[in-house]
């Protein structure tokens, strides 16, 4: 008798109120200072504060910033990220074998925040997982777009500032949609940064 008044309760028990409401009219839960830091430790980053998370529909990410070499990249980076400016963004750029580029709202290689950014070129190499900025010819015309490389790329050093590293999630990057063609832009629709995050945010 109890268990089938324990089944009567529970078919009697209405929907969730907040199943048919938007993302922003629901409230969201709070969370804890403890499993804030569990949350970043497990991404296993040296610097919170100078670490990114990007997520695609692959998978995560992790990309290490180096603050020593390129202090004026890094803080515009992170500037922009904590602006959302990345978040939907398109790999509107990705060639096999050499690299993949975003960072563009118009989602074509001619579009930026509108801020140019000094050189800060530096010693440290293009290799498999380097981030570094996109440029136009002129050395400070970096703005907003960054490229990941696939691969070992020399002739880029010393020409383009390298401020980032991935430390994990290479394999997700590699299965980025490819372009067509020399210039290797992508086709639509092209993967996009579901969004990028400073760990220390998260």
């Amino acid at each position: 008798m109890t268990d089938l008044l324990e089944k009567t309760k529970t078919k009697n028990i209405g929907k969730p109120t907040t199943k048919n409401l938007e993302n922003h009219e629901t409230k969201k839960l709070g969370m804890s200072e403890t499993r804030a830091k569990k949350i970043k430790h497990s991404y296993n980053v040296n610097d919170a504060e100078n670490s990114l998370l990007l997520q695609t529909k692959y998978g995560d990410v992790i990309i290490e910033m180096m603050p020593e070499i390129a202090p004026k990249h890094v803080a515009r980076i992170k500037e922009l990220v904590r602006q959302g400016f990345y978040n939907g963004l398109k790999f509107h750029r990705v060639i096999e074998g050499f690299m993949a580029q975003c960072g563009c709202p118009r989602g074509d290689g001619t579009g930026g925040s509108g801020q140019k950014l000094k050189a800060e070129f530096n010693r440290q190499r293009h290799v498999r997982g380097t981030v570094s900025m996109a440029r136009a010819m002129h050395p400070d015309s970096a703005d907003s777009q960054f490229f990941i490389c696939y691969a070992d790329c020399p002739w880029l050093d010393g020409q383009y500032t390298v401020w980032g590293n991935v430390i994990s999630g290479m394999e997700y990057v590699d299965m980025l949609k490819k372009g067509r063609g020399d210039s290797g832009m992508v086709e639509a629709p092209a993967d996009e940064i579901i969004a990028l995050s400073v760990i220390a945010d998260l």
